[in-house]
């Protein structure tokens, strides 16, 4: 809202700021500056969204929306707070929000496990999945997005004939945390390959799975209900591989 710090304040944020200070609340602005150097970013408190929709839905005159009101009333008090935390996986009671404990767990269980000069899918791709983790991804058993890369990377290593140049693969023990359904079936057989590979496995997973591959992942996971609404964008846009500053001349 470029209009919160005019002189002469329309009558909307005029409303607006009256609702927030009848509830003790006095923000100098409606958001907080969240930018970077790749994007602009604003969040808007739950407070400042309940007070615009409060707006809406009954102080806007004429503007006044039947769609805000039946959404003020479903989201008035705490209801719009906990909708924010269902979608992004947070627990506020929680010392560790639930996706990154399970991740943690995983990955102390497959620490050591994979043998000298062989590396994993699981490790390698670590990176990405603490990055879907930040955009509100809830990683659990009915998301583990290694699975996809496997998949697509065994496919891969198959036609294009890698094992000719790099050598053979071979299987390790790879293990779920017990309160998984999958660690019925402890250990889980999993490959790994040539660290020879390693190079051509990160130009893979980059010009190829997160291209063309991780979009229709992700948006069918988000249709099964196990991602959150509009978490694919922010996802992409996070994981979309930044351009290489051009050499000085």
């Amino acid at each position: 809202m470029a209009e919160w710090d005019e002189q002469v304040q329309k009558p909307r944020i005029t409303t607006i700021k009256n609702l927030l200070s009848a509830r003790g609340q006095t923000p100098p602005a409606p958001y907080f500056d969240m930018s970077d150097e790749r994007r602009q970013v604003y969040a808007y408190p739950d407070y400042v969204c309940l007070a615009i929709l409060e707006y809406y839905a009954f102080e806007a005159g004429a503007n006044v929306k039947t769609e805000a009101i039946q959404n003020f009333r479903q989201l008035a008090g705490m209801a719009l707070r906990e909708f924010i935390y269902t979608q992004l996986g947070y627990s506020p009671s929680a010392r560790v929000p639930d996706s990154w404990s399970l991740f943690h767990d995983r990955v102390s269980l497959v620490f050591h496990t994979v043998p000298h000069g062989y590396f994993s899918v699981f490790k390698e791709m670590s990176d990405i999945i603490v990055t879907l983790i930040r955009q509100g991804a809830n990683v659990d058993d009915k998301f583990i997005p290694d699975i996809s890369v496997g998949q697509h990377w065994a496919n891969h290593w198959r036609d294009a004939g890698l094992e000719i140049i790099h050598g053979p693969r071979i299987q390790y023990e790879h293990n779920y945390p017990s309160y998984f359904p999958q660690a019925a079936s402890n250990p889980q057989p999993a490959y790994c390959y040539p660290d020879s590979c390693l190079g051509e496995f990160r130009r893979w997973m980059r010009d190829v799975y997160l291209q063309d591959k991780m979009p229709a992942y992700l948006t069918s996971k988000a249709k099964q209900g196990a991602l959150p609404p509009s978490f694919v964008k922010l996802a992409l846009e996070a994981l979309a591989p930044t351009s290489l500053p051009k050499p000085s001349q």
